[in-house]
């Protein structure tokens, strides 16, 4: 398997050198060549497997180049009993008779980053041992609160390896601003930015294509990659849990083998949902992929209208890891449905950072509407749900789940739909504690995030999760705030290229 760029076509990287690059030289975002089809037998084949073997079956497929040990070292040393905290990785919360919840939080950072940021910085390192290679790789990390703590504990004190986060200064929540700051490793960074998600993101890629940095970098033996969705090491492991959620279904008689199944994620980066596009399209039975959007509906617009506009308001909500206007990965997805078009992309990319906005054509537009739906949810709809599950189901969701839910209401209530339906749930409900606890809570007091911790716990009977337990009592270890402008000299002050 080779990956090409979505700008230029042609493929011409390894699976290696691929997850090694993490961005294509052009700007583009590195894609597969083909996508491997699975038969019939091979869906039924996995249904008994455990996640491990799952993932192995599935990898394989793209990481061609990767010989099997390596393969089974890599997800050994990511999906365990000491990493996660359910020996299933990704269990399936059953609901009632049509609704499931795919629970991705049972990680160290008690987020669905966790389900890829586990295992790429194996795939990363034995990537470099493959191409010979003994350079420092440097990870730069934009987050909009949950896939930089992720990438902090998986890359923690990995050989040859530095990484430096940013995240939105006042864009995260207290808990997660506290699991980034206090993160400890000989080899990490982390740095608030003042601005948005989609000013650190721009940040970062702007840092990514300055060839003045690279070549300092490469004079010291270093060189740049991601751990962003844009990184094809961090979508590819994604892809397994929509197979596994899948296979539990029918394992647990919600379905046959062979029936169509709705998925409906939240989504801002549309890195998630991608992921299940490339599941249906490997042959899993998906009928819907329903994107669940929050205030920050640009991805809801463009499914809606084909046209991508981020010239809008930026909302901070309380589903904070959705408050992004520029969805990366949407660039994979257009690239595949023109049919691998990358002029058209390259065009289009080229609207997107000069004025703000592009439209697809009315051919692409209908393949998204064969494949996808979507709508969003305020704040108030929100927390509205999170209360209604509860009441309902005795079932407790984060904020970003319970968008989910909502929409897939709307969903069903709009298209009268009821295929079985899977809800992707993105976050244990212990990390936005304040919107938790006005929702369920009867008389909640007021009171700091960590504080609510507690007390939710005792109201839910549900344990505070190991990777939530006491972070007011670790040491803070970063406090650098600065400005976007800042980004570029901080990253070579990191690395030790520049005088402090």
């Amino acid at each position: 398997m080779k990956y090409e760029s979505t700008r230029e076509g042609r493929p011409f990287l390894s699976a290696a050198q691929a997850i090694l690059a993490g961005l294509a030289p052009d700007g583009g975002l590195l894609t597969p060549e083909s996508i491997p089809r699975l038969s019939e037998g091979d869906l039924e084949a996995l249904i008994p497997l455990t996640y491990q073997e799952r993932a192995e079956f599935i990898l394989a497929r793209y990481l061609t180049g990767f010989s099997r040990e390596d393969l089974t070292r890599c997800i050994g040393s990511a999906y365990n009993e000491t990493t996660f905290s359910d020996s299933r990785v990704a269990p399936l919360h059953r609901l009632d008779r049509s609704l499931s919840v795919l629970e991705l939080w049972h990680g160290p950072t008690c987020a669905f980053k966790d389900m890829a940021l586990q295992i790429l910085p194996h795939l990363l390192t034995t990537s470099a041992a493959m191409e010979q290679d003994l350079r420092t790789y440097v990870i730069l990390v934009a987050t909009s609160g949950d896939t930089g703590k992720a990438a902090l504990e998986g890359f923690r004190d990995v050989d040859r390896t530095r990484i430096l986060v940013f995240y939105p200064d006042a864009g995260v929540s207290q808990v997660q601003k506290l699991q980034m700051v206090t993160q400890e490793g000989s080899n990490v960074g982390v740095l608030a930015v003042r601005g948005n998600f989609d000013d650190t993101q721009s940040g970062v890629k702007e840092i990514f294509s300055d060839q003045q940095v690279e070549q300092l970098l490469a004079e010291a033996g270093m060189r740049f990659s991601s751990a962003n969705s844009i990184n094809w090491g961090r979508l590819a492991p994604q892809i397994v849990y929509y197979f596994s959620a899948y296979c539990d279904m029918v394992r647990q008689g919600d379905i046959a083998s062979g029936d169509p199944v709705n998925f409906v994620v939240p989504t801002g980066n549309f890195g998630n949902i991608l992921a299940g596009y490339f599941a249906r399209e490997m042959g899993l039975p998906v009928n819907r992929l329903v994107c669940a959007a929050n205030a920050n509906n640009v991805l809801t617009d463009f499914i809606r209208t084909g046209v991508y506009d981020r010239n809008r308001p930026f909302s901070r909500t309380i589903s904070p890891s959705m408050d992004i206007l520029i969805s990366s990965n949407l660039e994979r997805l257009i690239y595949l449905l023109s049919g691998r078009d990358a002029a058209r992309v390259a065009g289009w990319m080229g609207e997107l950072a000069e004025t703000g906005r592009y439209q697809v054509t009315e051919d692409v537009l209908d393949k998204v509407h064969s494949l996808f739906w979507s709508d969003f949810s305020d704040d108030e709809e929100t927390v509205r749900r999170i209360r209604d599950t509860w009441n309902t189901y005795g079932y407790l969701t984060d904020t970003h789940t319970a968008v989910a839910m909502d929409i897939c209401e709307k969903y069903r209530n709009e298209t009268g739909d009821n295929t079985p339906t899977v809800v992707v749930s993105t976050a244990s409900p212990f990390k936005f504690t304040a919107s938790v606890a006005e929702a369920v809570l009867p008389d909640k007091d007021a009171g700091s995030e960590l504080e609510l911790l507690e007390e939710l716990s005792r109201y839910s009977s549900l344990p505070i999760p190991a990777g939530l337990s006491r972070l007011d009592a670790r040491p803070v270890l970063h406090r650098q705030v600065i400005s976007r402008e800042d980004m570029s000299p901080e990253v070579l002050k990191f690395l030790g290229l520049t005088e402090n």
